[in-house]
């Protein structure tokens, strides 16, 4: 079963150059801080803009420093099923434990479109793969009715669902198989999601908190509601402060007062505002996240 805590990793940069030293770095803080897994060139990985080479790079340091201690999943979705075909080869060549499979941005297909493209992935791949539903982002969104003809599938392993929509929810995971997981893609509906029957998130906010959403996890697991409760209260204000700009300019923003990384975000993106790092760093010291003596 894929459940728990994955960590949507960032990926650090040196003004735009790839920062490979501080992504080991922040691959080694994940794991010993307790997160259930990694996925490397997710969107908050920035896979739009990342080179083969690079990928290749981030999901070697991330099996190494990872030691089969917790699974590594690649991201390999692109609007393109043949490059999404070759990125799936190349992350099971490079030791992925499965693939996370958005589904295709910006061509808009139809639902026959998304259930050829889902398909094709699933019998070529030879590893388990977890689709990805964001409309907000792709413009197109995988209904129930087509993710039911996917889900008999003995590669599918389940679906990260950012719709926030909890009702969508309910209806997905009654779609879904023993052993397939309803992850949330949104931190912010991560208990509630978990309350509809979810297995866990894929999360922007662990990159920055991950004992914190470790404890969530564990407190409702452990049969604590109430104390999920208050874990998801406390982390509700970071959650927000992570999306007020796109992501993941805020949370890289958060790594650096961390100082867990330097600045820098690749273009099209830009660094956030000062009103969001000002955001960010209240946030962030609220939750006694900030190292001592402070940040720049």
């Amino acid at each position: 079963m894929w459940k728990g805590v994955f960590t949507a990793l960032a990926t650090p940069m040196d003004c735009e150059a790839l920062d490979l030293p501080a992504f080991e770095r922040l691959v080694a803080w994940q794991v010993e801080s307790g997160v259930h897994g990694l996925v490397v060139a997710g969107t908050t990985g920035e896979a739009p803009t990342l080179a083969a080479d690079e990928r290749r790079a981030l999901l070697a340091a991330a099996g190494r420093i990872a030691g089969g201690r917790v699974p590594v999943v690649m991201g390999v979705g692109s609007n393109s099923t043949r490059t999404t075909l070759e990125q799936a080869a190349a992350a099971a060549d490079g030791g992925a434990d499965a693939l996370l499979v958005v589904v295709p941005y910006y061509n808009k297909p139809t639902q026959d479109g998304l259930l050829r493209h889902f398909t094709a992935v699933l019998e070529a791949a030879t590893l388990p793969v977890l689709a990805y539903n964001v409309p907000g982002r792709t413009g197109s969104d995988l209904l129930p009715a087509t993710l039911a003809q996917l889900v008999g599938h003995p590669r599918f392993a389940g679906i990260k669902e950012a719709t926030g929509n909890m009702e969508r929810a309910l209806e997905v995971g009654a779609l879904l198989r023993d052993g397939q997981a309803l992850l949330s893609g949104d931190d912010g509906t991560f208990l509630a999601l978990l309350a509809c029957g979810g297995h866990g998130v894929i999360s922007v906010a662990s990159n920055v908190a991950p004992r914190e959403m470790v404890a969530l996890q564990a407190a409702w697991e452990g049969g604590r509601p109430a104390e999920a409760l208050v874990w998801a209260r406390r982390l509700a204000p970071l959650c927000k402060a992570l999306f007020v700009e796109t992501n993941p300019g805020p949370v890289k923003a958060a790594l650096a007062m961390l100082g867990r990384a330097r600045e820098g975000i690749r273009s099209p993106l830009a660094w956030p505002s000062a009103a969001t790092r000002d955001r960010l760093r209240a946030v962030l010291g609220g939750l006694g996240l900030l190292p001592a003596g402070g940040v720049a």
